[in-house]
């Protein structure tokens, strides 16, 4: 079967054949991925090749399967194609070699082969880099960097190969050269690693596949840029390689951008590498099909035929479309392709060295003569360098927190660091959570290194004893233990001596924290709180002073002097309103805001009256103000109220965490107070001092004690737990920082960092969710509780008690009247209250309804009786209320007389 490759205006089909192997491990190979992506790309684009559409045939092998891929291979070239792309491994590739060197059909291969010692597969094409080149690279990378011992580490025979150049080096650039080889099918190469470190092999050189590298997180020859580097980003090694894509090609960007697309929506395979990256592999692959496709744009008048691997008959236009692929030239994904016309292998090609910094992967350009390149490598014209590479070639990195892993040392600390609850076991830094571990965080993103948490030994903070000797996590930076240590970890004057210190991330002061005070019971008398004693006192001797000016004003104005019977202008007899007893009623009137009958007259006398009506405005305005307060707002009774209180008493017991810098600030202070509260603690260590803050909330709530901590702490408690609060201000004002070993270089970066952080408000945002909780009902906001009887009952005591007086007040003026009328009058006029008591000398009497109707008219009998101007006899029996009748001393001296 003939199809003609190429005639004017008619559709024209080119059939490719593609033999790929495929792993367990994934479904479908790379290669098979890039040959569909890149004949799918040149079929849409009608610009490459109009009129013309590519097919394909694929067969799937397995690896090292050399007599499958054979009879594949024939099968292929029985349906005609222009060329054979893959297999990749060298049992399979050499097999199908043989038969399309037979045939004379070009055999396209993307991966690295060594060339045949006798030169005779002169259809063979190799878009991979020459072998020898690249050990070139490697040794211009190695002498860039003055490396002068460095380790050669292989995955298979075919990278001892390709080292080959490397390995003879040592005699002309005086390096000495370690070789080791990975075990075979064995991924777990620790042991060989840590055989590297024992004998401090620090520079190596791996050359295996991206697979592998993926295992060893170390550096990979040419695909280390699509390998995922982020979990390795900051773990302390410079990592270095070669990367044979130009993405910087706008066209490179945008096929990887759909390649990734592409293979985003497919099912995903676990291979190290970052999601949807083309490998250097695939990038071959998509460039050799291109190549193909334009070689055959300029075959002219080519026929393909069907061929037979058993008859031995070539095609006969092999030859010609060798040339013509050998002549074409492409600028690809791996830039621009020029093949050797000899030997069909690529010698001329550019490399990028790339390495991982700590902002990530930074590239070294290698395209010759462009200003703002740091070097370029060429095939040809080596590795060249820069003034600007070679000012970071010198700079100074051992201070730099890249690719570094620190130990830091905490301690459990609400809410600084807690243990973080989970159903599942957790293990490294994920078992903590708290301020202190977001503060790392964000200190790593800024600064690029990863971290260790470990708590305390001993559990301390850090003081120094008598001896002079320290313990906690200062003890751990003075030994280099920990590189950092991050906690609430007060920044004092001894502590600066031995360690460093970064700018504090949170400002503080030491405090008191106290139960809340029980609220006070309300007392029946308790509307009288709003006013003090001394206050109600002196309202009451106002009351009485001015009264008494009133009345002594009142009798001298004569004003208000006036004459009772104004109908007769020619009396004498005048009178006075304000006695004595009138000028209190007045005064108590104006005080209790009510009015009076007396009104004031004179100008005198009006005066007194105005200024005592604005006296009392004022009182009983501030009065009904601060009651309100006093009757619906419970009040609390504190028994301290600043650290004075304290140091004045002891009956309440105080101290602080033993060993942390609360303690020695008492404990190093020379102001009076202080010193006494010291020698308090001090004398009680056992009891006033505790091992922690938790154990000294526990004694806060359960006993009589206070405990003296920082200010942070107690808002943080006080916000979870409504029965503690603050007592008083803050005592003094100390910062808290990152510790780090004296000398640090890392000292100054935290500061930085710190500082950005605290520009940019994330400080304030870590503490706000951090010590924000559910928060406790604040006194202010309190709505108003009803009143009972335990708040106004004293209200209603003091009106039965006025009652009660204002009835034995009238019993007392009726009883003094009479007695002083009882030599005078002949019958003795009880008013309302009496009869009952003396009906129990009833001599004649008179039923209960009679008392009643004659009680209206008892006060008319004593006016009567009185004036002497009614006559004798109905009134005076309407007037008789169980009493019996006596005579007068003289009517019965009349009668005597008469006898």
């Amino acid at each position: 079967m003939k199809l003609l490759l190429r005639t004017k205006h008619i559709l024209t089909l080119i059939h490719f054949s593609g033999i790929f192997e495929t792993r367990e491990s994934e479904l479908v190979s790379t290669d098979e991925l890039a040959f569909k992506f890149a004949v799918n790309n040149i079929n849409r684009n009608k610009t490459l090749m109009p009129n013309t559409t590519l097919t394909y045939d694929i067969q799937r092998i397995n690896l090292f399967d050399g007599f499958e891929a054979s009879r594949r291979v024939c099968d292929q070239l029985a349906l005609g194609v222009v060329a054979v792309f893959g297999p990749s491994h060298s049992s399979s590739v050499s097999a199908v070699q043989s038969i399309c060197n037979a045939l004379e059909v070009p055999h396209i291969q993307t991966r690295w082969k060594h060339p045949s010692v006798d030169n005779k597969d002169t259809f063979f094409i190799n878009l991979y880099p020459e072998y020898t080149a690249i050990a070139r690279a490697i040794l211009d990378v190695v002498t860039f960097f003055k490396w002068r011992k460095l380790t050669v580490v292989y995955e298979d025979s075919t990278g001892l190969m390709r080292m080959q150049e490397l390995i003879k080096a040592p005699a002309k650039f005086n390096l000495k050269i370690k070789i080791r080889q990975l075990t075979p099918g064995n991924q777990d190469a620790r042991p060989l690693l840590k055989e590297l470190k024992k004998d401090k092999e620090f520079f190596i050189i791996f050359d295996c596949s991206y697979r592998m590298a993926a295992e060893l997180l170390k550096q990979v020859c040419a695909d280390l840029f699509a390998l995922d580097l982020e979990p390795y980003r900051y773990s302390g090694v410079n990592m270095t390689g070669f990367r044979l894509l130009n993405i910087d090609d706008p066209w490179v960007a945008s096929t990887m951008d759909r390649w990734a697309m592409e293979r985003l929506q497919g099912p995903k395979q676990e291979s190290g590498l970052m999601d949807g990256v083309m490998t250097t592999d695939a990038a071959l692959m998509y460039d050799a099909v291109y190549m193909v496709a334009v070689a055959s744009q300029r075959a002219t008048q080519m026929t393909v035929s069907s061929l037979q691997c058993h008859r031995h008959k070539p095609w006969r236009f092999g030859p010609r479309f060798m040339n013509l692929f050998k002549e074409a030239q492409w600028d690809g994904l791996t830039g621009h392709i020029v093949l050797n016309k000899t030997d069909g292998l690529r010698r001329d090609f550019d490399l990028d060295i790339i390495s991982l910094k700590e902002d990530g992967i930074a590239r070294v350009r290698t395209e010759p003569c462009l200003p703002l390149q740091i070097a370029v490598w060429n095939s040809y014209r080596g590795m060249n360098l820069t003034e600007e590479s070679r000012r970071d070639k010198n700079n100074n990195v051992t201070d730099s927190l890249a690719n570094r892993t620190l130990i830091v040392t905490t301690i459990l600390e609400n809410p600084y660091v807690m243990l973080r609850k989970s159903d599942k076991e957790l293990v490294g830094n994920d078992r903590y959570e708290g301020y202190c571990l977001d503060l790392l965080k964000e200190l790593s993103n800024i600064l690029g290194f990863t971290y260790e948490v470990r708590l305390v030994a001993d559990g301390k903070y850090g003081a120094q004893n008598d001896k002079g000797e320290w313990n906690g996590m200062v003890r751990e930076l003075i030994d280099h233990v920990a590189d950092l240590a991050v906690a609430p970890l007060t920044i004092t004057y001894v502590r600066e001596k031995v360690i460093d210190f970064s700018k504090p991330f949170m400002t503080l002061g030491i405090s008191i924290l106290y139960r809340k005070p029980n609220g006070t019971n309300p007392g029946v008398f308790s509307f009288l709180n709003p006013l003090s004693p001394d206050i109600w006192m002196y309202v009451l001797l106002a009351c009485t002073g001015v009264s008494c000016v009133l009345f002594v004003i009142a009798r001298f104005t004569p004003y208000e002097w006036y004459n009772p019977h104004p109908c007769n202008p020619s009396s004498t007899l005048i009178q006075n309103n304000f006695t004595l007893l009138n000028s209190f009623w007045f005064g108590v009137g104006a005080l209790m805001r009510q009015s009076s009958e007396l009104m004031p007259k004179a100008l005198s006398t009006r005066i007194v009256g105005g200024i005592w009506w604005f006296f009392t405005l004022i009182i009983i305005s501030s009065y009904t103000a601060n009651l309100a307060a006093f009757l619906t707002v419970e009040r609390m009774d504190a028994p301290i109220d600043s650290a004075d209180d304290l140091a004045k008493q002891t009956r309440i017991e105080y101290g602080a965490v033993r060993d942390g810098s609360t303690m020695t600030f008492f404990k190093k202070s020379k102001i009076s107070t202080y010193e006494k509260m010291w020698a308090f603690m001090s004398s009680r260590k056992n009891t006033a001092l505790v091992k922690n803050n938790r154990e000294g909330i526990t004694r806060v709530l359960t006993t009589d004690y206070a405990m003296l901590m920082e200010s942070t702490s107690i808002e943080y408690i006080s916000q979870r737990n409504c029965n503690l609060t603050q007592i008083g201000g803050l005592i003094d004002s100390k910062g808290y920082g990152v510790g780090t070993p004296i000398g640090s270089p890392y000292r100054d970066k935290v500061t930085i960092a710190i500082l950005q952080l605290q520009e940019e408000g994330k400080l304030h945002m870590m503490k706000e969710k951090w010590w924000r909780g559910n928060g406790c009902p604040e006194e202010d906001n309190k709505e108003a509780n009803a009143l009972g009887v335990e708040n106004i009952g004293g209200i209603f005591i003091v009106l039965a008690a006025g009652l009660v007086l204002s009835v034995f007040v009238a019993i007392g003026e009726f009883i003094y009247k009479a007695r002083r009328n009882a030599d005078i009058e002949e019958v003795i006029y009880f008013g309302v209250l009496t009869p009952a008591f003396n009906c129990l000398s009833l001599w004649q009497c008179v039923s209960f309804s009679a008392v009643m109707e004659d009680l209206g008219i008892s006060l008319q009998c004593y006016k009567g009786i009185r004036r002497r101007s009614r006559p004798h006899g109905g009134a005076r029996s309407a007037c008789i209320f169980c009493q019996p009748k006596r005579t007068s001393k003289r009517e019965a001296a009349r009668r005597d007389s008469s006898t």
